[in-house]
């Protein structure tokens, strides 16, 4: 799964950037490398692989096309498990004891709230390709590439209500540690939007449930009209399947990008009224020259092509970018610095402009629709929080 990457794409092998060898203020001059890291969580029940993979293949197209004055990039990338103290023995292992400048491209389901502290202790900031938990968007330490669970509910809700005209949006949590206060957060935001609340919110919706039923005719019996849920994509698949054997042939889902796959689309014979999700960033099953770069270097390293996959290139080749700024040698501190003080940047795969500690808040709405097994754009722009 881990394979590396054998051209450059084009972010990568414009990169002129002198690094150097160590974190902690220690300057470097020509030649040598920098360790750059992530924690991810690639086994156990919910798994990310694709963001590091995609970072890894962006560094090692930069590293095999020469860098910079020989100088690479050491990528280091370790498995939390999804288990918090592996998740902070993970950090203080690629912080502490390898000197990392800066961690990139991490995909975990707990570990920015378990290491954020640190992080700001240490003076290292994160940019995870896809940031999961609460902690990946309230610290002034990380700042990940994606929209993130938390204003995809909102903006899944928001294009439910506003373009979709649904009425009786009923809501089914899946609550992770301490995420129940945050995606509230995200449903008031809505409703100070909109105008408009949840007929009901049920946030017992367990992960990996092995029947979905209960919970599918009791959203029925309330009178839901269109669900809005926040699962991975099994769960997703068990709920949709479940509302099927129900009959119930007229609800709207409105799902977040985490089940937006070939996958899950491939799985799903009865959408409805439709499954409709906000891509946190443009579709990646089109084929154009958006997506371009990406998709070829992806297929090239046999890395899936996923949102996931698209979080982590963006996050490296972001990184890469603000490299090129810094004068002088490459340490923690200056990276640091750099990141904090980066002009924003444009990319067309993001409805938002990346610069460090800014939210992302735009979503490209799409839709399954029975019997089609393919995703479909339902816009020509980004639909985006508050427009």
């Amino acid at each position: 799964m881990n394979k590396r990457a054998a051209g450059a794409a084009a972010y990568v092998a414009a990169a002129a950037l002198i690094l150097s060898g160590c974190a902690g203020g220690e300057g470097g001059g020509e030649g040598g490398s920098i360790v750059v890291g992530s924690v991810n969580t690639i086994s156990g029940p919910a798994t990310f692989p694709e963001a590091s993979q995609a970072a890894a293949a962006v560094f090692d197209a930069f590293n095999e096309a020469g860098g910079l004055d020989g100088t690479t990039i050491d990528y280091k990338t370790l498995d939390d498990k999804g288990d918090p103290a592996t998740a902070t023995a993970s950090a203080r292992e690629l912080v502490g004891s390898d000197g990392a400048v800066a961690l990139v491209g991490s995909a975990s389901l707990l570990e920015c709230e378990i290491n954020a502290k640190y992080y700001e202790q240490e003076g290292i900031l994160s940019m995870p390709g896809i940031g999961v938990d609460t902690g990946c968007f309230n610290s002034d330490s990380i700042s990940p590439a994606n929209v993130g669970p938390f204003n995809d509910m909102t903006l899944t809700l928001q294009y439910g209500s506003e373009v979709l005209g649904l009425d009786d949006i009923c809501i089914l949590l899946e609550i992770a540690g301490s995420t129940r206060p945050t995606y509230q957060a995200a449903i008031d935001k809505w409703t100070e939007l909109t105008g408009k609340e949840p007929k009901y919110i049920d946030d017992t919706v367990p992960y990996g449930a092995s029947d979905y039923t209960p919970y599918i005719v009791k959203a029925r019996e309330q009178g839901c009209k269109a669900l809005a849920v926040n699962p991975i994509e099994p769960d997703a698949i068990g709920q949709v399947k479940a509302a099927n054997a129900q009959g119930w042939d007229d609800v709207t889902f409105l799902y977040l990008t985490s089940v937006y796959s070939e996958n899950f689309a491939a799985a799903i014979d009865n959408a409805a009224a439709g499954i409709y999700v906000p891509a946190e960033f443009y579709p990646f099953t089109e084929e154009n020259e958006i997506n371009k770069d990406w998709r070829d270097l992806m297929t090239e390293n046999d890395i899936p092509l996923t949102s996931f996959s698209q979080g982590g290139y963006l996050a490296a080749t972001y990184f890469i970018e603000v490299l090129k700024t810094i004068d002088g040698d490459i340490t923690r501190e200056s990276v640091t610095e750099a990141l904090k003080n980066m002009d924003p940047i444009e990319n067309p795969m993001v409805g938002t402009p990346y610069a460090f500690g800014t939210e992302n808040t735009s979503g490209w709405p799409i839709v399954l629709k029975s019997g089609t097994n393919a995703w479909e754009q339902v816009a020509d722009d980004w639909f985006r929080i508050g427009e």
